[in-house]
């Protein structure tokens, strides 16, 4: 169309540049083109390509007009928005003095952060050096605002603006807008106001225990009801928000307080190195709290270029950091050098504390240190780690395998003559190799995968094109589940792989002459809590030595590697075997029964021993203990179905359950006459009572009704500090009633008076909370009539 109008509008401080200069709009106006009918198209063509040696008679008519105006756009006042609004009439003068008065200043904020003040010692963060805010997700913490007049809800709004990152969202949590609400909620950004003085009012904020970690910036918006004018208030003081160990909510939460102060509080630790039969230890400084290494630790996760919006993860953070204490392939934090000659740097025998390392490498900006080896680079990942909050530690195993191959096997090439061939043979085993432990749940997983996962800074093989190892499911290594991510073949074979001898064919193949079982793999050793000994942890990384279930999980890894058939495989796979449950499963406070059904589908007598343990679980997955290991025999005669009753009984596990009360079985066995390998993972929930709700007399908007409560012990124990929440929406607000101790196998009734307010059909919601029992609620349908 003639005169037509393209705008293209820019948007003030959104884009890869905030606080770049004004966007400017482009306004391109496109004429309607008016051919002359006699000119022919070369003609017209080069009169477009060279209009000053080709002019047209009537120089008024415009074959194409591309007219380009930048036309800039005023800097808006803080008052203006985005898009222009209707001129609006000026105050009175009695209207604008009115509210200058009441307008609502922020003075100054103190985010109350000494050392041995509230927030410092509530979050865990009192040893850090200095006064700064340091904090821990899913926590409340104080503030306070002073004002320019007292704060009056009726007539002022207030809420916190908190920023990471170099671009920060609200949808990718790096901008967070904290409300002000009367009750705080859990799990979610808030505060509220808890006290009042004069012009100063105390604020409890709460932060939800996914939140992203860093280093935050606050500023404070206040505004009057009645006017338009907003101010804010930028803080000069930052937040820094860590993980929390001590948040049930949290995927890094510990819950054990003596292994909560060894693996995030403690800042000395012992590494040990050697040979298995000559095993030493040395004290190295970790230094978490010391003066300028949160801030190195910071920098650290800001150089790794991860977005922002990944620092809520931990699994995330772990991998980032395992990339990041290396520089081979990022700028990381140290140089490995196994050459013997360190003359131009530090030896890595000289180093004893991570500090200096940290220290000097944000000091030099990013520029990598020299030198480290294994030790040197999992001291560092523990104090890095600990330092964010996740519970870390390091581990020392002697006769550590380093596959190259992914074969899951250690592998030795011989010629002919059973000469070692030098250049096949990449694999080898140290003596001893250094790594870390991570604590910390898995959602990602198969449940039972959380606790301890397994962390390797020192640069040894790429992962996804990047020197890195983990996190790696130390329960997933133990069982040979490999195909679990992160790095688990490579872990697996640094503690449980074979060591494998291969001669060489005239015809150039291969043939296995002998293996070692027993080759890699020993005393793997960490410092034990609360003391300077050395606890062995090799049980955790695999099961004993020469037994059938270890055998089982080498065999099972090795199917997943690149040496499938280096194992023999099963002649047949004609057994099964599951785990069945009658109806909706075992109940709390009895003995759990469940079925296990081994069926053979040969024509042929079938013999095995089905190894079977029970361990408790969070409801992450991450296992709490075994508490019943047993041995069963089992003969089946040619398509016999066999059931096994199994039982854990009420006072095995009475004391051992957390949380949903969640357990899981695992099965694993081996058939004799075929070498079939049988393995199962059941995951079971002790089911808890309901609370029965009946509702009493007639439901009618403002006329009193009643709803009796009734909860019996399923426990022949007793309940301690029982609480009952009731909440009905339209029906009565949410509270909690106070129960007290409730006997073992009694029954509770408790009795609502309520009020509706609201008509149709309503629920009247209560649940129990007992550290003994959780899970336990119940629901009652109210349709509520008109009055």
């Amino acid at each position: 169309m003639p005169g037509e109008r393209l705008t293209v509008r820019g948007t003030a401080d959104v884009g890869r540049f905030p606080g770049a200069a004004p966007p400017t709009r482009v306004e391109l106006s496109i004429g309607k083109e008016d051919k002359d009918q006699n000119e022919g198209g070369c003609r017209s063509w080069f009169r477009k390509i060279c209009p000053c040696c080709c002019k047209r008679q009537n120089s008024t008519a415009c074959d194409v007009t591309d007219k380009v105006e930048l036309i800039k756009i005023p800097t808006p006042t803080p008052a203006a928005v985005s898009a222009p609004e209707p001129t609006k009439p000026k105050p009175e003068n009695g209207e604008a003095k009115e509210m200058e008065e009441m307008k609502l200043l922020v003075h100054s904020v103190d985010l109350l952060s000494t050392k041995k003040g509230q927030n410092r010692m509530e979050h865990h963060t009192d040893l850090f050096h200095g006064d700064k805010m340091i904090i821990r997700r899913g926590q409340t913490f104080q503030m306070e605002v002073e004002l320019s007049r007292p704060f009056n809800s009726d007539t002022h709004k207030m809420h916190l603006d908190l920023k990471t990152g170099p671009l920060p969202m609200v949808s990718k949590g790096t901008h967070i807008i904290i409300p002000l609400v009367e009750h705080l909620e859990d799990e979610r950004w808030e505060a509220k106001i808890v006290e009042h003085n004069g012009n100063k009012i105390k604020l409890s904020v709460n932060s939800p225990a996914n939140a992203v970690i860093g280093l935050y910036g606050l500023s404070v918006t206040t505004n009057y009801t009645k006017g338009e004018a907003t101010t804010t208030y930028n803080s000069s003081k930052h937040i820094v928000i860590l993980f929390n160990p001590w948040c049930e909510e949290d995927t890094v939460f510990m819950e054990n307080e003596e292994e909560r102060k060894e693996y995030v509080l403690n800042d000395i630790g012992r590494l040990y190195y050697g040979t298995e039969k000559q095993i030493g230890a040395r004290t190295w400084n970790y230094g978490q709290f010391h003066e300028g290494v949160l801030e190195a630790c910071l920098f650290i996760l800001e150089k790794s270029d991860m977005p922002a919006s990944g620092r809520g993860d931990p699994i995330n953070v772990v991998r980032v950091i395992s990339a990041m204490i290396n520089a081979q392939d990022d700028f990381g934090v140290l140089v490995g050098n196994w050459s013997g000659d360190y003359s131009d740097g530090v030896s890595p025998a000289a180093w004893s504390s991570s500090v200096e390392i940290l220290r000097k490498y944000h000091t030099a900006d990013g520029t990598p240190v020299s030198y480290g080896q294994c030790w040197v680079f999992s001291g560092v990942t523990t104090t890095v780690l600990r330092c964010l909050g996740i519970p870390a530690r390091s581990v020392t195993n002697f006769q550590s395998a380093h596959d190259t191959d992914v074969s899951l096997t250690t592998d030795v090439y011989l010629d002919e003559n059973m000469e070692p061939i030098d250049y096949l043979n990449s694999d080898s085993v140290w003596n001893f190799h250094v790594w870390n432990d991570c604590w910390m749940a898995r959602p990602d997983l198969p449940p039972g995968h959380g606790g301890w996962q397994a962390v390797d800074s020192t640069p040894q093989e790429t992962s996804q094109g990047t020197f890195r190892c983990g996190p790696a499911s130390v329960s997933a290594i133990r069982s040979g589940q490999v195909y679990l991510k992160h790095d688990t073949p490579f872990v697996f074979a640094e503690v449980n792989s074979d060591k494998i001898f291969w001669q060489r064919n005239p015809d150039s193949t291969f043939s296995q002459i002998h293996s070692e079982k027993k080759a890699v793999g020993h005393c793997i050793s960490t410092k034990a809590v609360g003391s300077d000994e050395r606890a062995d942890i090799t049980h955790l990384y695999k099961h004993h030595e020469g037994s059938e279930e270890e055998r089982i999980a080498v065999e099972t890894a090795s199917r997943y590697g690149s040496k499938p058939d280096a194992y023999s495989s099963p002649m047949a796979e004609d057994v099964s075997v599951e785990v069945k449950m009658d109806g909706e499963g075992p109940k709390m406070g009895t003995d759990a029964k469940l079925k296990i059904l081994v069926k053979n589908q040969s024509s042929q007598p079938r013999r095995t021993t089905l190894h079977s343990h029970v361990a408790v679980m969070y409801y992450t997955g991450v296992l709490k203990g075994t508490i019943k290991k047993e041995e069963m025999p089992v003969e089946l005669s040619p398509h016999e179905e066999k059931v096994i009753e199994w039982t854990l009984p009420y006072q095995q596990y009475q004391n051992q359950l957390v949380d949903q009360a969640a357990l899981m079985l695992t099965l694993s066995g081996r058939v004799s006459e075929t070498q079939q390998v049988l393995a199962n993972q059941t995951t079971f929930r002790l089911r808890t009572p309901d609370l029965n709700i009946t509702p009493l007399g007639d439901a009618v908007v403002g006329k009193e009704m009643a709803a009796k409560i009734t909860f019996t012990n399923p426990l022949p124990r007793m309940l301690k500090g029982v609480i009952f929440r009731v909440e009905g929406l339209g029906l009565q607000r949410g509270h909690e009633v106070v129960v007290g101790d409730v006997g073992g196998l009694s029954t509770v009734t408790l009795t609502e008076h309520f009020i509706p307010t609201q008509p149709g059909p309503r629920k009247l919601v209560a649940s129990l909370d007992c550290k003994q029992l959780s899970q336990v609620h119940g629901v009652a349908d109210i349709v509520v009539r008109e009055h």
